[in-house]
This record gives structure tokens, C-alpha cells and sequence, in this order.
């Protein structure tokens, strides 16, 4: 049962109501929009998507005191949702299916393995041993940071931080030994 007395007149409010948020609102959300999805067709569609649920809000819901802020917030979660859609079904590059079907390795490929591990594994001896042992029990046997923390007797927080400088300092090692190769 329906306790509005006129739904029709309702319903034309609710039509000016998201005309004029179009009209005010389309513009920018499709800027922010593109920004995020990178692409304008698809930011089309967001923006779509964003009214098409204004539409199916009621202005008398409180929408319409802070219509600005829902407006983008409905159309960065939108964004989001196509972006982790688009990164789950992201096509291959051009070659990458014959890499993938191939049944056996391409020649060489444990032998390069085998060196870059080695070569990684050198570069872990020379961080500070506190920085090998959680970078060893991070990578090399898959523990959480909370039970590295439990292992090490150090704090969750100084576990992270431990990770975080080990890494940074591989990956500038790594890139200087790459340099230098060259």
C-alpha cells in the first residue's frame, strides 16, 4: 500500500531532481571519472551508472544535503569495480598466449633462474642479519609478519619496517649489479 498521496508528482520531482544533478554534475563527474578508468568511454559508463542510481534513490532520502559527495563516491566505487573487472579479465599482450600454452620451458630458462636466484640470494647475505632472518622467513618460508614478529620477538610494526628497507635496498643493489652488467 502506497501512503503517498500523488506517486505521480513524486515521481516528476524525482526526474527534475536528477536533470538538474545531471546538468550540474555530469561535466566534472566525467573528468574525475576518466582520471580514474583512463579511458572516456568507459568513464561514460560510470557516470551513467552513478545517475542511473541517483534515479533510483529518492531526493527525500537525505541525498540531496550532500548530493556532491554521494555523486562521487557512487562514481570512484563504480570506477573501482570496472578497474578490478578490467585487471581480472586484462587480455594478453601480443605473444603472451604462445608463452603460456608452450608445454616446455624455453631453452635456458632454469639455468637463468637458477642464476638469478643465486644472484638474489648473495645480495640477501650482504643486508644486516636482522633484515636476512625476517627477509628469509618472509619470502623464503612464507611467514605472516605477525609470526615473524612472534619468532623474532620484535614488533609487528619493526618486522614491516625491517621488510620494507631490505627490499629497497635489493632493489637498488639489484638495479646497480644490472647497471653494471651492461
Amino acid at each position: 500500500m502506497n501512503s503517498d498521496p500523488n506517486p505521480s508528482a513524486r515521481s516528476h520531482e524525482n526526474a527534475a531532481f536528477v536533470r538538474t544533478a545531471v546538468e550540474h554534475y555530469q561535466a566534472p563527474l566525467l573528468r574525475y571519472a576518466t582520471r580514474l578508468v583512463g579511458d572516456p568511454d568507459r568513464a561514460r559508463d560510470v557516470v551513467q551508472d552513478t545517475f542511473v542510481r541517483l534515479l533510483a534513490q529518492a531526493p527525500d532520502t537525505g541525498i540531496a544535503d550532500h548530493l556532491a559527495e554521494w555523486l562521487y563516491t557512487v562514481c570512484r566505487n563504480r570506477a573501482l569495480d570496472v578497474i578490478r573487472k578490467e585487471g581480472r579479465m586484462r587480455q594478453f599482450e601480443e605473444g603472451a598466449v604462445e608463452r603460456v600454452v608452450a608445454a616446455e620451458p624455453r631453452p635456458g630458462a632454469a639455468l637463468e633462474f637458477a642464476e638469478t636466484q643465486n644472484a638474489v640470494l648473495h645480495l640477501i647475505d650482504r643486508l644486516p642479519r636482522t633484515q636476512q632472518e625476517v627477509v628469509r622467513l618472509k619470502f623464503q618460508n612464507g611467514f605472516s609478519y605477525k609470526e615473524i614478529s612472534r619468532i623474532t620477538a620484535l614488533s609487528v610494526g619493526n618486522v614491516g619496517f625491517l621488510i620494507h628497507t631490505a627490499v629497497q635496498t635489493l632493489r637498488r643493489e639489484w638495479a646497480a649489479q644490472a647497471h653494471g652488467a651492461e
